[in-house]
């Protein structure tokens, strides 16, 4: 049930929404050939960043290195950068999961995150500073809680001159002690050259194992549905929205219908994502409502780049420029 509520975007700092659980099989990888890496991993703690292709295993293999951080006591967090396939909080962010008092680490444990930074795409091109800036920023509150080992999980963005620039960037930002790749044929070669050439990590490649294939592309947008859906299910409320609250600031006498649907991050004022939100557009009345798990400590919303409905379902992309005619 959402309730309807009009006013002032609420103060004070609740705990982030808890997602409903979403079931997704995990890729079938073989633990069993990457022990000793597991084992090295652990005894070097520090951040280790995790690249590859689509479905190559990374998130399943950064989870296990997790359950095994927290078996043998060492405090470890999880940062999810994968912002269209996310594991750690709803599409369209980059999540924190801490993971410091040794409890069991599953894909539905690790749903919940402690910390967000709003990017606004389900897509890295055209995003490359809040992605990196988001991603510094998590590993930042990962290093400050105290964390002796931080994985870093990204998404399957590695092709071409924009895959090679994110990369590249996001490891100049968070200054990974290793970097491992995930390698199917020859995709990863810049990636990794360029990580050998320009950072101290020291660098491990892992084959991906033949029977691991990437899952369908209608897969996939199921599961990112599953998210969205989820996050919301959570219980949401309805907030009549003043048009002041925005960044990027709203053009003069710009006809806030074009924002029905758009995706919204919740900021607390302090440099914080407090979630995410839909605008919805009323009339005849002509306002704006959000509807959002968030019922509080929010300050501004950060317009992002992609409308949905609740129920998870993408309506399509949106350029910000265009529909302010900017340009």
């Amino acid at each position: 049930m959402c309730a309807d509520r009009a006013g002032p975007i609420g103060l004070g700092a609740p705990p982030l929404p808890n997602p409903a659980p979403v079931a997704q099989a995990p890729l079938e990888v073989p633990y069993d050939a990457h022990s000793e890496v597991f084992d090295v991993l652990l005894d070097r703690g520090g951040v280790v960043l995790l690249v590859g292709g689509i479905d190559t295993g990374k998130t399943t293999f950064g989870l296990e290195l997790m359950r095994r951080a927290a078996a043998a006591g060492l405090p470890a967090a999880f940062v999810d950068s994968d912002i269209g396939q996310s594991t750690v909080g709803p599409p369209t962010t980059i999540g924190l999961k801490l993971c410091l008092d040794g409890a069991e680490v599953t894909r539905t444990s690790v749903r919940a995150a402690d910390a967000l930074a709003f990017v606004g795409s389900i897509t890295p091109p055209g995003y490359l500073l809040p992605l990196v800036s988001g991603t510094a920023k998590m590993v930042g509150q990962a290093r400050a809680s105290g964390c002796r080992l931080i994985v870093v999980d990204s998404t399957g963005y590695v092709s071409g001159i924009g895959g090679q620039l994110l990369k590249f960037y996001k490891a100049d930002a968070v200054q990974p002690d290793v970097i491992v790749g995930f390698r199917r044929g020859g995709e990863l070669e810049p990636v990794l050259g360029h990580a050998r050439r320009f950072t101290p990590a020291e660098v491990m490649e892992l084959d991906v194992p033949p029977e691991v294939m990437p899952r369908p592309a209608d897969d996939r947008t199921t599961y990112r549905e599953q998210q969205f859906a989820a996050y919301f299910a959570s219980g949401s409320s309805r907030w009549k929205i003043k048009p002041s609250v925005f960044m990027p600031a709203l053009p003069p006498e710009f006809d806030l219908a074009l924002l029905d649907g758009l995706v919204v991050g919740l900021d607390d004022g302090g440099g914080s994502c407090r979630g995410i939100g839909v605008l919805e557009y009323g009339e005849p009345a002509d306002i704006l409502r959000m509807v959002s798990p968030v019922t509080s400590g929010v300050k501004g919303l950060r317009l992002g780049s992609i409308k949905i409905d609740i129920r998870g379902r993408l309506r399509g992309p949106v350029n910000l420029r265009q529909l302010f005619r900017t340009e």
